[in-house]
């Protein structure tokens, strides 16, 4: 069954198409620095938002029209499937991300679970085959049940941690069934709510052994996806241990996790965190932890999480520097974490916010490829540190003064030391001609 008859393989038409259905700026077999667009991209779709969000909110009730639903919850999960990889086909997106419960019924024991998500997965295995469509990333759902009211690794109850163990299990089985090449923590509920019943300290230490366990057991079953940690300041939880990269990396280092976690960074939860989303990127970039992105955005003017899909060609286009800087994402990749607007009801509108997005990207990409092709910021940074270049800068760096020395080296030099202007505002207003 077809659930999007009237909608083709969208194709690229270049930006001066009229057609909505087509895209403008993303050209699969493009080739930017030496890769095409579609390798250096790795596009995802998120089963959840796109085959399970509802256009619900707080405030309102569903409002998103969508076709697949069945007489059981079971016969819903199979046409989703069905009409997952037809978004898939369509969009000529190569990966899919998704959460356990995203695509199975969870039922009432651990064993019903276990028996649809096997169900499942041998549908969507079958549809990867046919397909040659890869699975990104899965995790585990480990937020959503009440069961998990104080947390799953983190949790205050050793049965609800043993439960939460058995799902990561089931998340490693699915993952090498179907290849995946990552494999994601979110601690959503990984967190406090308040110090006052808290002990900060056996929760994180019981977390780093809920990771530890992953690890070996990919190792005893053959199979090592890279894994992700996913930050996140707050929301569900008010404050959540993963807060931002720089504390998720310092978690990872007082556990000894760096040569098997790195860090799956998302746009949204940077606002949350009060940065940028280049900043998440370029503190993981340069502590060798970039591994993968949710490509979404959120509204500064909101302070939660919007999830929205980008299109926010300045923002995207400094994304794109830090993983082009970074070498490329891969197994890695831009996952778009992003779900349509409650207005934006029709089905679709599926289509239409991802040809978006992927476009959004596509422009970041050129954008970013042509900034370093002119060496223009690299020049401006080189510029701005040349001090550190030669003389007693070049001395510094290299490890051969102590304090007595450059006391001594201020003394002779004075105090009358002169800084030259960034034109930071110039810079900005060049940077902008780079955008595509």
């Amino acid at each position: 069954m077809a659930y999007f008859p009237e909608i083709e393989k969208i194709k690229y038409e270049g930006k001066g198409t009229k057609n909505p259905f087509a895209f403008r700026h993303y050209n699969p077999e493009e080739v930017v620095e030496g890769k095409t667009m579609k390798e250096h991209l790795r596009f995802a779709i998120a089963y959840w938002h796109t085959m399970t969000q509802d256009g619900s909110d707080p405030f309102g009730n569903p409002t998103n029209e969508r076709p697949w639903f069945g007489a059981t919850p079971l016969e819903t999960a199979k046409n989703r499937v069905e009409a997952f990889f037809e978004i898939l086909v369509k969009l000529d997106a190569p990966y899919f991300c998704f959460h356990d419960i995203d695509i199975a019924p969870e039922g009432d024991t651990l064993e019903e679970f276990y028996e649809n998500l096997d169900i499942i997965t041998d549908l969507i295995k079958a549809k990867m085959d046919e397909t040659g469509i890869k699975l990104l990333w899965n995790t585990a759902n480990m937020f959503s049940n009440p069961r998990f009211v104080n947390g799953a690794g983190s949790s205050n109850n050793a049965d609800v941690f043993a439960y939460a163990a058995a799902q990561v299990k089931k998340g490693l089985d699915i993952s090498k069934k179907l290849g995946g090449e990552n494999y994601v923590f979110w601690g959503g509920r990984e967190g406090y709510e308040s110090l006052l019943n808290t002990d900060m300290k056996l929760e994180q230490d019981n977390i780093a052994r809920l990771f530890k366990m992953a690890i070996a057991y990919g190792e005893k079953i053959g199979h090592k996806p890279q894994f992700l940690i996913e930050p996140k300041p707050k929301e569900p939880t008010k404050h959540q241990y993963d807060f931002d990269a720089a504390t998720t990396l310092a978690f990872i280092l007082k556990y000894g996790l760096e040569g098997d976690f790195k860090l799956n960074l998302e746009g949204n939860h940077a606002t949350l965190a009060g940065h940028t989303f280049e900043h998440e990127l370029t503190v993981a970039r340069i502590n060798d932890a970039l591994g993968s992105i949710d490509a979404n955005q959120g509204d500064v003017l909101l302070g939660w999480d919007t999830d929205e899909f980008p299109t926010n060609v300045f923002d995207t286009t400094l994304v794109m520097l830090e993983i082009l800087e970074n070498g490329g994402i891969a197994p890695g990749g831009v996952n778009f974490d992003s779900k349509v607007r409650r207005s934006s009801f029709a089905k679709e509108d599926l289509f239409l916010a991802h040809i978006a997005g992927m476009d959004t990207f596509a422009r970041g990409l050129k954008g970013a490829a042509a900034i370093r092709k002119d060496n223009f910021l690299s020049d401006l940074k080189a510029k701005r540190y040349a001090s550190f270049e030669s003389g007693i800068g070049a001395s510094i760096v290299a490890g051969n003064e102590d304090l007595e020395s450059l006391t001594e080296y201020s003394l002779k030099n004075g105090a009358n030391i002169k800084n030259e202007s960034s034109h930071i505002e110039l810079v900005k207003s060049q940077l902008n001609d780079y955008l595509v």
